[in-house]
Parts: structure tokens; C-alpha cells; sequence
């Protein structure tokens, strides 16, 4: 009954709101004369009466790509007899419902997009869809494994079939996933149909057949695999779904669980389990008379860093590939010998193409040149790419059709991994370019693209880094520091950065409330990884491990990293060579000369580096224009100190430098945290800011910001080296001073350098090493001769044993003839 009664009181409201133009219905984002439907309104106490019941959230707010996941709308009030529909993307629709407690409940369709997409909500029966939120698509391999079907030894379930692969196989999923008591597990099938590169290429999920039906949702389930059925058995990449046993065999869109994505081996047809060698040869040729046929992407691909440190550390243009992680135990089941892959973050712009990086143990780059396990470039970018939907660029089954399955067919499932290797050789490192690093710690303390380190202490929101040419802008916000007692310090601290590449989205990462953590926000809406920790958005990506670390990458390749350290904020900005003589702000100008680093606004040049007064109206120089700022203002406090006011506060005057006070009880405590390189910012912290906490996050983040720089030193590379024909070399690394050495094979000789170093130069030392049959021609020419000449007495004395065997006959008949005559 108070359910109803609030239905009815919402009804009225709105209505009474639409009178009078104050409703949120058809206008979130909006705001309005007299109230808001803007994110912030909530913070600000500003919204319209009606502003949750139409700007919706859900619980949870993320799912699958393959879809299944059932959310329900929170704040918002359903009629029990509401007809609900749920619109993804403005044209993918499915069929809610409304639950026991009045909630309105959604389910999500399969979507061959990854991101967040809009959501629009009918209660009607889609009649009208007047209710508003986003919903975010998830790449299986990067969905939490609690909202996915789980298969048991994912190996053994790729390569069933194979020689000596057999038995049963077992797959477990959250009961609380699926709402039922029995379920079905069906297998469904995907593949892309049409000529590559056309408007006719698509992308296609189908339902195929049921494992079981009826099976108790127990959380697990176990068969021995059969080989399925007609034509079923020659669909070779698939997933399976687990749903109620309620719904009819196939129907769309239904609540379930979904496995990942695999190589359906365990189900394919009976030629594969009678010869599984031959059958993936024959898939395998026919691939690689397919490749034949494709436009080389390879071209077009980012080349890899040369080595594990700089694949780490160039955060704006590589991310970890979760199939090949060192920090998850380095399980590299297809690059074996490598401890750790990285991917490129952003597709090739033509082709879509991806590039994965591979490395041991020693930090080398692994080349497929070799071993099998090395680094492999895509046809397809396994993330995908925008604008997604189609072929190349479905996130994740595109990959597989063009680069995983054939990489089976001709290494997993048969050995033939010369044709894979082929058309998807290792790119190495010779025109890799490290990017270049600045970072923001501290009271807040800069070092610039060019090695200029200085302190500002400015109270405002200024320019970090600004090119007009690749249009990227990334601003910060400093507050006061605090003490203990609350009481306000003439020092500042870096709070907030905001940043935008063109037309992406507004990212801006603040610290909490807590000031332990840190908040992410999105166009001036806050964003939860409570549930995943990537996320696609318009134009940028945003990774979030744990609330004290996020990464934002652009296009561009611009990295921006933001780590919370003992209630401070570090920033780092890294940026490829190609923000060379672009770059202006409080980070400098990025092009190797430290002399114009501290450039003012206009352009004039800092003339005394040493000089605070000087260095402090450089800074204040690159205050933001109240019409470029890209924070979000959603509290008094920062509605009145930095939004409605100057964005440099000229009255706020902060301590230059350590104050020398032998008194000063933080003098032992500074003393034993600072030391070395740097130790002036964490004095400076500490004495001037009075928190010991803040120093010591200083002195951390000088020290890793120097690794960082050691990391992205440029290294030479000498390029890949053969092994001769005939004989083989031993050594697989290729950098400066790296030596590489030849040996032949039983019965040749070497020729050329039996050792060679890569050196300074990009060359290699020595010649090209090469193995022969040994040769001996001095013994061979006198061999032919004393041959010659004994077959010549030979001849010779045959001849004079002939004549003389003639003239013999001759005097015996001259003989007889005389006898005769007698």
C-alpha cells in the first residue's frame, strides 16, 4: 500500500513539475531555470523534485558484452502492472519486469560494442521511454570473474580431442547470476560472414544446441564431451550460456551467465578427433591462403618497447594483456617462455590491427623468429575498437576468428607454426621512441618534460600541459595545506586534474573526502570501479586497480597517471615524440632543451631559475580561463573559492623557502626521511608544511618518478639475427652489447664472425656467419691428377699387352705356314 501511495505522490509531482517546466523528464543532464537535472545537482542540493525517478542509476551498472545481466533502477518507483522495456544504445530492446518490491528490473542484450552506451527506460510498454542512465559493456576477458560461467582448466577444454586429451570436463558459475532452480547450459556459436574490409563483413552469435537442460542451479556442472551433432560441429568458436530453464531453447536476452569466449575443440567433428594434426594443417593452409588475399596491416602497427621496463613504463600507449600477466604468476599459456605481455592500447587506424609485446624473464623482448611463445601483432585489436559493432572491430571475437583460431590451427593443434609466424611475425624495437615524463608531487613540486625541477605554490587552477596541435589539455587544482589542527598552511597541494583530448570525454581525478583515496569523474559525473576496473569511454580509457591508483590513456598516446600518496596527489604526464615542440604549461616545452622549460604565458622566458618570486609569477601566469576550465564546481566551497573567483588567488602568499629553526621539533624527523637526491621537497614539506606524512609521500614520489625516467632511457637495438643455415647460434637478445654467437652443424665449417656484438651504432660487429662442407681443392686437383695420369699407363700398357699379343699371333702362323709348306 506505501508503495502505491508513493507511486501515486511521484505521479502527481511530475505532472505538477511538467506544468510548470521543472521536470527532469526527457532533460537529464540539463539545467534548468529554477532547478537542475545536472549530475551535480546532488551535491548542491539544486535538483528538480523528480531528478532520481528520470536520471536513472542501476545496480549493478555493468555486464557482459554477451549480455544477461539483470540490474534493477534504483530511487525509482514502478506500478506493480508497468510493462517495462529497455532500450540499449537507442535501437536494442529487451523485455524487464517489475519485482515483489516494486523495483523496475532490466536485462541486458548482447551487444557487439564495449563502453557505456545510453539507456532508456519504458514503463509502458515502449511506448514512451521517459526514464534516462547508461549501462557499461564489458570485454569478457576483462569482466571480474564472479560475473562469469567459469570453465575448470580452460586448456583441457581447447585442446579436447587432441592425442591424449580426454575425459570429462567441468564448467561452475555464481548461482546468484541466473534466478532459478533449474537451468539450461547451452553451446552458442559465432562467426563472421561477407568479404573482409566490406560493407557485406559481419559478425554473427547463434544458438546451436543444449548440453543439458533441467540441470539444478548448483553452481556446477560436469560432462564428457560428444561430438556434436550435423553442421554444428563445424562452428569453431563459441561460448556457453547459462539460463533458466523457464525459457524456451535459443530466446535472446534473458537473464544468464556466460562463459568467456574459446575454441570449441571438445564438440568439433569426428575427422578432428581421428587425426587432429591433419585437420588443423588443412585449416591451417587455408588460412594462410586467405592471409594471402589481405591487406597488410602490418605496416601501420606501433612496434614494440624494447624491453620489459619501458613495455611497463609507457602506461599512455601499452597495457597489460591479462592472458600473459607477471603479476598474476606470468600463466602465458600461448607465449610460452614469457613471463609478461603488454598490448597496444589503441587499434591501427586504418585496419584496426592490435600489437602484443612479449618478455622473459631477463626483460628481453621474445621474438616469434624464436620461439613460439614470442610477440605476435593481430589482424584484429583484441579490445576492439570504435566506432566496434562491426568486423575487425567486435572486441574480442574478432581477434579470435583472425588471430587466435589460426594460431591452433598451426601451433596449438598441429606444428606447423611457420606458416602463423609468417603473416604474424615479431616487429622489434628499432623505431620504438620511449615517451617522455614530467610529473606534479608534493607542496606541489614540478620536474618538467625536460629535466627542470622547481616548486610553485600558487592557491588556483592552472594549465599542467596544453598542445593545440594534438589537442590535448590537462589542468590541476591546488588547495591550502592543512595541519593537524586544521589550521591552514601558507603552503599548497595538488587536489584535482582535469584533462580532455579533442572532443573526449572531461576526465577529472580529485581526492576524496577522506583525502586517502581518490574520486573519478567523468563530464562532471562521478564514476564507480567498484565493479570493473577499465573502462572504455568517449575519445580516452580509464584504468583503475584500487582507489589509490588511476590511469587515463588518450589516442594520441598521451598517458596521464594519478596516484594518492599520504594525502597528496602525484600526477605524471607522459608523452610520445610526437608532442615534440608542442607542448606549453607548468610541465614545459617537450623538445630536449631544459632552457626553455619555464616559459611564462606570453612567452617570456623565467630568467633566474633559483628565484621564487620569479618561479611563483610563472606560475601564476598559467592560471586557467574561467571559459577553458574543465573541473566540475558541484559544492559551495568550489563554487565560491575557485569558480566565481580569479583562478589564481593573488592573496594567498605562500613560504618560499625552509625556514632554518634549529628548534623546530619535525627537524629530526626530517632529517631521518630526507636524504639524497631530492631531499629539498621533502624538507620543504615537512618543515613548511608540517607533516611528516606529506614528506615522506614526496620523497617516494621523486624516487619513483626517477625510475620512471631510467625506465624510458632510449636503447639501442641492432635488430633481429638469423642463425646460419646448417648450424644454429646461441643468444636472443639484441640490444647494446648484447653478443650473439654461431656455431655449424656436424660435417660444415663457419665462415664469417663466429661472434658478433651489437654495437653504439645500431650495427652489429663482424660479418654473416655462414656453414659450408668443408672443401680441399689442392687434393682434389692432385687427386684428379694422379688419377689421370695412372688411367693413362693404365691404357698404355693395355695397348702394349695388345700389340704384343698380336705380334706373338703373327710369328705362331708364320710358323705354321712354313711347317706346312715342308
Amino acid at each position: 500500500m506505501r508503495r502505491s501511495t508513493a507511486v501515486i505522490f511521484v505521479f502527481l509531482v511530475s505532472h505538477f513539475c511538467k506544468t510548470l517546466g521543472k521536470t527532469c523528464e526527457q532533460n537529464c543532464g540539463k539545467q534548468l531555470d529554477s532547478c537542475s537535472c545536472h549530475p551535480t545537482c546532488v551535491s548542491l542540493g539544486s535538483c528538480c523534485s523528480d531528478y532520481k525517478e528520470f536520471c536513472v542509476n542501476t545496480s549493478p551498472y555493468s555486464g557482459s558484452i554477451l549480455g544477461g545481466t539483470d540490474f534493477f533502477v534504483l530511487d525509482a518507483n514502478f506500478n506493480k502492472s508497468s510493462v517495462i522495456v529497455c532500450r540499449f544504445d537507442g535501437k536494442t530492446d529487451t523485455l524487464g519486469y517489475v519485482d515483489g518490491d516494486g523495483r523496475g528490473h532490466c536485462i541486458s542484450p548482447l551487444l557487439y560494442e564495449t563502453g557505456w552506451v545510453s539507456l532508456q527506460i519504458s514503463s509502458d510498454n515502449g511506448n514512451t521511454f521517459n526514464r534516462a542512465g547508461s549501462w557499461l559493456s564489458v570485454h569478457t576477458g576483462k569482466l571480474a570473474s564472479r560475473f562469469k560461467a567459469i570453465l575448470v582448466n580452460s586448456t583441457k577444454w581447447q585442446y579436447y580431442g587432441i592425442p591424449n586429451v580426454g575425459g570429462d570436463l567441468q564448467m561452475t558459475w555464481n548461482t546468484t547470476l541466473v534466478n532459478a532452480e533449474k537451468v539450461n547450459i547451452e553451446v552458442w556459436g559465432y562467426k563472421e560472414t561477407g568479404e573482409p574490409y566490406s560493407e557485406s563483413w559481419k559478425g554473427e552469435w547463434r544458438y546451436l544446441y543444449s548440453l543439458t537442460k533441467d540441470h539444478p542451479n548448483s553452481g556446477s556442472f560436469k560432462f564428457v564431451p560428444k561430438i556434436a551433432e550435423g553442421d554444428f560441429s563445424r562452428w569453431e568458436l563459441g561460448a556457453l550460456r547459462v539460463s533458466s530453464s523457464n525459457y524456451p531453447d535459443g530466446i535472446w536476452n534473458v537473464q544468464a551467465a556466460w562463459s568467456e569466449d574459446h575454441a570449441l575443440a571438445w564438440h568439433l567433428e569426428e575427422s578432428f578427433r581421428q587425426n587432429s594434426t591433419g585437420w588443423a594443417l588443412d585449416k591451417c593452409l587455408a588460412w594462410d591462403k586467405l592471409e594471402e588475399a589481405l591487406p597488410n596491416f602490418l605496416t601501420e602497427i606501433i612496434d614494440c618497447p624494447c624491453t620489459l621496463a619501458q613495455a611497463r613504463a609507457d602506461t599512455g600507449r601499452f597495457h597489460t594483456d591479462y592472458g600473459c600477466d607477471i603479476e598474476k604468476g606470468s600463466v602465458c599459456t600461448y607465449h610460452p617462455g614469457s613471463v609478461h605481455c603488454v598490448r597496444a592500447i589503441q587499434a591501427s587506424p586504418k585496419y584496426a590491427a592490435g600489437q602484443q609485446c612479449c618478455y622473459d624473464s631477463t626483460g628481453a623482448q621474445v621474438l616469434t623468429a624464436d620461439s613460439i611463445g614470442g610477440s605476435t601483432p593481430d589482424r584484429a585489436h583484441d579490445w576492439g575498437s570504435p566506432p566496434f559493432k562491426e568486423p575487425p572491430r567486435i572486441p574480442g571475437q574478432s581477434h579470435w576468428v583472425y588471430d587466435v583460431l589460426s594460431f591452433y590451427y598451426c601451433c596449438l593443434w598441429s606444428d606447423n607454426c611457420y606458416y602463423y609466424f609468417k603473416h604474424r611475425p615479431s616487429s622489434d624495437c628499432r623505431r620504438y621512441q620511449s615517451p617522455s615524463s614530467a610529473v606534479v608531487f608534493g607542496d606541489p613540486h614540478f620536474i618538467t618534460f625536460d629535466g627542470v625541477s622547481y616548486s610553485f605554490n600558487g592557491k588556483g587552477e592552472y594549465t599542467l600541459v596544453r598542445s593545440e596541435e594534438k589537442q590535448l589539455t590537462v589542468q590541476g587544482r591546488t588547495e591550502p595545506v592543512k595541519a593537524d589542527s586544521e589550521k591552514t598552511i601558507n603552503a599548497t597541494k595538488l587536489t584535482a586534474v582535469a584533462m580532455r583530448e579533442g572532443s573526449s570525454d572531461i576526465i577529472e581525478v580529485r581526492l576524496d573526502s577522506r583525502k586517502n583515496g581518490l574520486e573519478l569523474l567523468r563530464n562532471q559525473q562521478t564514476l564507480s570501479f567498484a565493479e570493473q576496473t577499465w573502462m572504455d569511454l568517449q575519445g580516452v580509457f580509464v584504468f583503475s586497480p584500487i582507489s589509490t591508483n588511476v590511469t587515463v590513456m588518450f589516442p594520441s598516446g598521451a598517458g596521464v597517471e594519478v596516484r594518492c600518496r599520504g594525502e597528496t596527489m602525484t600526477t605524471t604526464v607522459l608523452l610520445p615524440e610526437e608532442f615534440k615542440n608542442s607542448t606549453v604549461g607548468l610541465l614545459g616545452k617537450m623538445n630536449g632543451d631544459a632552457k626553455d622549460d619555464l616559459a611564462l604565458s606570453n612567452g617570456q622566458l623565467v630568467q633566474n631559475h633559483s628565484n621564487p618570486e620569479e618561479l611563483f609569477n610563472f606560475g601564476a601566469s598559467w592560471a586557467v580561463e574561467n571559459t577553458s576550465a574543465l573541473f566540475t564546481y558541484d559544492s559551495e566551497y568550489l563554487l565560491n573559492t575557485y569558480c566565481f573567483v580569479p583562478r589564481h588567488d593573488p592573496n594567498f602568499l605562500p613560504v618560499f623557502s625552509v625556514p632554518e629553526d634549529p628548534d623546530d621539533p619535525l627537524n629530526t624527523q626530517a632529517a631521518e626521511i630526507c636524504s639524497g637526491e631530492g631531499s629539498q621537497f621533502c624538507r620543504y614539506d615537512i618543515l613548511v608544511g608540517r607533516s611528516p606524512i606529506i614528506g615522506n609521500a614526496t620523497r617516494v614520489s621523486f624516487q619513483s618518478h626517477i625510475s620512471l625516467v631510467d625506465d624510458l632511457k632510449p636503447v639501442i637495438s641492432c635488430g633481429w639475427l638469423p642463425p646460419p643455415p646448417n648450424g644454429k647460434k646461441q643468444g636472443t637478445t639484441y640490444l647494446q652489447w648484447a653478443t650473439v654467437k654461431f656455431s655449424c652443424d656436424d660435417g660444415y665449417k663457419l665462415s664469417g664472425s663466429e661472434e658478433r656484438t651489437c654495437q653504439s651504432d645500431g650495427k652489429w660487429s663482424g660479418e654473416d656467419a655462414s656453414c659450408s662442407v668443408p672443401s680441399n681443392i689442392a687434393g682434389i686437383i692432385a687427386g684428379s691428377v694422379i688419377g689421370s695420369l695412372t688411367l693413362i699407363v693404365i691404357i698404355i700398357m693395355i695397348i702394349l699387352h695388345s700389340r704384343k699379343q698380336k705380334r706373338k699371333s703373327s710369328d705362331s702362323d708364320d710358323e705354321r705356314s712354313n711347317t706346312s709348306k715342308l
